[in-house]
């Protein structure tokens, strides 16, 4: 038996959960669920990645204390985790008293021993806001290519790197004002000291090929010393030796992982040192995005060796998730929240379709609606379901409900057995692609059978009664084996299978020995279509959803750049007019809309607005509002949208609905 422990990447806490950091966790979930069904001691750990400045800073727009946005934010990722099914041993917090612990000891180790280094440098600095600030926190133009409102250390137009300082005209994004220059000491880790033992480590099988390669740029580059510290205000934790100082939160997000396992360890009375002492023989792996491999395959198993503690025995990283073939986007509907997602579908069915697309590569993997449509419905209702559903009448209406004593052709079931060691090694190398179009290819073998054996056709014949036990026990087993198959994937659907076939719960090895010569239920539908509808509901509420707040304040948000300019004959195209809220109220199945009945002076529109957060139906009814008149009608799961209102601010309970003056009336156009 193996002793795994494997850990996810940390969810940032300032915001939701949606379908592109579901990859990781299907991914993971999978993994360790199959661990689990192979007999493995397996736990799966994670947590809230909870410092850092955008935490700060949304907090004190919020006028609330970091920890209780924290706590609130936790609260709704675990919600969401637990209905997408993601099997957490542990699920915790970065800000707690273990990880500050671990975050002390890892760094005095470190610099007991010589990896840290003190040095004065030059950061930019919001002279408005007084506080340092990040890269990702100072935009300006790019010092190759000239492109407006790029980061301060790379351009996403011509993929340039650079300092802060390097930025053209360039401005905070907290307050807008001008950085300045200004001096600072900070603690670096001296990443250099342990090039060779990295080197050797990600040649050793830890890492995917494409990763190695990418790490080679890095290391003919330099591995350049890391600034593990940031000046007050900071949200995190304070360095022991240095007051003033915080640790950065990239140094004590990945010991998260330790903390986590920790706070579980002393839960459940399990040795913590049997996995993370450097001697080790249990096995850790991380699952993580392809876009924070550095931090994990360079920076985390440094740290962890310079402290004394092992390093991973494996970093798998995956690609980014693209919907419709694009990036994910609000305009277009595609950038969809996972509670967006449960308002309307089976989580289920996303597990399936990820798990249909994932190898163990970093490519990216799009959710193509259609695609995803119809494979859910061909797959799982058409081919797997559809055996249940096919054998299970005639044993409930004709036997009673028993499956028979023998299996009419054992070599089928047996081939179906065999597949299990196959299977199984395309589930541990991450195969999960390959893996559900060899189940799927069980799934055709078994329909093809029941086609050619035709039950329906032999029930009319008295003496053959036995023969169509025996095909139907044979087409449930056939089921049974490949709901073992997709246990890891599908785990609530093998928990109804279960029920209804009246079984233990399916372990790998439940295909070996069919099941004979017991009750089952009456079958009830397993699962059902995805439907076009459901499809629509959620582009439409993912469209229709608030941004959320950002981490900005209402200065900077007032220096961001203008959109890109149109024509005035554009702009004369779009018909404002004032119009009467009459009637305000909730939108059942809608966590963000209201419907308005408007006023427009003698004609009657329905909208559906986005403002649920901010306003109260009751507050909205007699107060004149501004609408785009002529806009295209827009149909929606809950209706059609008779135009647009109007409403400005960040979002969120920050949402303003614009407002003529006194004496402004109904129907009139807005000039």
């Amino acid at each position: 038996m193996r002793s795994i422990l494997v850990t996810s990447a940390l969810p940032y806490a300032n915001g939701p959960i949606h379908l592109g950091h579901l990859v990781e966790y299907i991914q993971t979930d999978i993994w360790a669920r199959f661990q689990r069904m192979r007999g493995h001691e397996c736990y799966y750990v994670c947590a809230d990645d909870a410092h850092g400045t955008p935490i700060m800073l949304r907090a004190q727009q919020e006028g609330i204390e970091p920890e209780a946005l924290i706590e609130r934010i936790s609260k709704e990722h675990q919600a969401d985790f637990k209905e997408f099914l993601i099997g957490f041993d542990n699920y915790y917090s970065t800000h707690s008293p273990e990880n500050q612990m671990f975050s002390n000891l890892i760094y005095e180790r470190a610099r007991d021993a010589g990896h840290i280094e003190r040095r004065v440098i030059k950061q930019a600095y919001d002279p408005e806001a007084g506080m340092f600030l990040p890269d990702r926190f100072i935009k300006g133009e790019c010092p190759r290519c000239g492109a407006p409102d790029q980061y301060g250390d790379s351009c996403e137009n011509c993929g340039a790197t650079y300092s802060p300082t390097d930025l053209k005209n360039a401005v905070s994004a907290i307050s807008g004002a001008t950085p300045i220059e200004k001096e600072s000491e900070h603690f670096f880790f001296k990443l250099g000291d342990f090039e060779a033992l990295l080197k050797d480590w990600t040649h050793s099988g830890h890492l995917q090929p494409e990763i190695i390669n990418k790490l080679e740029e890095w290391f003919e580059a330099g591995l350049s010393d890391w600034d593990i510290s940031r000046d007050a205000p900071y949200w995190g934790f304070e360095i022991p030796d240095a007051p003033g100082k915080y640790f950065y939160v990239w140094l004590d997000a990945p010991i998260g992982y330790l903390a986590s396992f920790k706070n579980f360890c002393d839960r459940e009375g399990i040795e913590f040192e049997r996995f993370w002492a450097a001697d080790a023989s249990a096995e850790v792996h991380h699952f993580i995005g392809k876009d924070i491999a550095y931090f994990h395959t360079l920076f985390f198993p440094a740290m962890l060796h310079a402290a004394g503690f092992r390093m991973p025995t494996a970093v798998h990283c995956h690609g980014f998730l693209t919907v419709n073939g694009q990036k994910m986007s609000k305009s277009r509907g595609t950038f969809i929240k996972a509670r967006t997602y449960l308002d309307h579908l089976n989580p289920e069915y996303l597990r399936y379709y990820f798990a249909a697309k994932l190898g163990p590569g970093i490519d990216d993997i799009d959710l193509n609606l259609e695609d995803f449509r119809a494979r859910v419905n061909a797959d799982l209702v058409g081919k797997v379901v559809n055996i249940a559903s096919r054998c299970a009448g005639f044993i409930s209406k004709r036997f009673a409900g028993k499956l028979a004593t023998t299996l009419p052709q054992t070599e089928l079931f047996d081939a179906s057995a065999a597949a299990s060691e196959g299977i199984a090694q395309l589930y541990e190398n991450l195969e999960y692609g390959h893996a559900v179009r060899q189940i799927m290819a069980l799934a055709d073998q078994a329909n093809q059978y029941i086609d050619e054996a035709k039950p329906w056709v032999l029930i009319k014949d008295p003496d053959r009664q036995t023969e169509v036990q025996e095909i139907c026990s044979l087409g449930l087993n056939l089921f049974r084996n490949l709901m073992v198959y997709l246990k890891p994937i599908l785990p609530h659907l093998a928990e109804e299978a279960e029920a209804f076939l009246n079984c233990p719960p399916l372990h790998w090895d439940s295909v070996k020995t069919p099941l004979l010569d017991t009750q089952i239920h009456r079958f009830k539908p397993l699962m059902t279509r995805v439907e076009q509808e459901a499809l629509e509901a959620i582009l439409a509420d993912a469209q229709a959803a608030p941004e959320e707040t950002p981490t900005k304040t209402p200065a900077a948000l007032a220096a961001e750049p203008l959109a890109e300019t149109i024509e005035f004959s554009d702009f004369a195209k779009i018909d404002l007019r004032v119009a009467k809220i009459v009637q305000a109220s909730e939108v059942k199945g809608a966590d963000k809309l209201l419907q308005l009945t408007l006023d427009l002076g003698g004609e009657t529109r329905y909208v559906f607005a986005g403002i649920k957060s901010a306003y109260q139906p009751s507050d909205l009814v007699g107060r004149l509002t501004v609408m785009v008149a002529n806009l295209a009608p827009r149909k929606m799961r809950f209706g059609v949208s008779e135009g647009m209102v109007l409403a400005a601010g960040p979002g969120g309970k920050e949402l303003y609905l614009l407002q003529p003056d006194a004496g402004a009336q109904p129907g009139m156009r807005v000039k």
